[in-house]
């Protein structure tokens, strides 16, 4: 068991400490990335996407819809841009609707 520091911590290092130490990144991306799809898409686009998945800097994102699959194909690049801002970093290096 690790020692307990008697020093105060703000939660928010005491998480990214807890996150980092456990090698949970990756999962945290994940969520992060689905998030910010929603957060960005808005109700319209959201009520077609039935699955948002981050694998190896490539987002997968399925829609419901052939039309809006193809509009959204149209400003990939943006979107990846937009994406990466939402997050912060370059995570999202490709986007893949199907």
């Amino acid at each position: 068991m690790a020692k307990r520091q008697n020093s105060h911590l703000p939660l928010s290092e005491a998480l990214s400490e807890f996150i980092k130490e456990n090698k949970l990144q990756k999962g945290m991306d994940k969520v992060d990335a689905r998030e910010a799809w929603s957060n960005l898409m808005g109700n319209g686009v959201n009520n077609y996407t039935t699955a948002v998945e981050l694998k190896n800097e490539t987002l997968f994102v399925s829609l419901s819809s052939s039309v809006l699959r193809e509009e959204l194909s149209l400003g990939k690049t943006k979107i990846i841009a937009m994406i990466n801002e939402e997050l912060g970093r370059e995570l999202v290096k490709k986007l893949v609707l199907r």
